[in-house]
């Protein structure tokens, strides 16, 4: 489905991370952001853990899942 079309509907997509690609487990439009809640579209999905299965929305947002997991 094309985004112009009448319906659209932007949906959240559910995937399966892995170490250098990701599978797309359920199709939509984009993921959210484990530590901001932010959108993400899929085609700008560049940040994620394998560890725990987590999008994030930049490297900043990365960085603070990263700190928080060695508490």
């Amino acid at each position: 489905m094309n985004i112009l079309d009448p319906g659209f509907n932007p949906s959240e997509a559910k995937v399966r991370y892995m170490d250098a690609d990701y599978v797309v487990i359920s199709p939509g439009t984009f993921v959210r952001c484990a530590i901001t809640r932010q959108t993400i579209a899929m085609d700008e999905l560049k940040y994620w853990s394998v560890d725990r299965q987590e999008a994030y929305v930049d490297a900043d947002a990365a960085y603070k899942a990263y700190l928080n997991q060695k508490d």
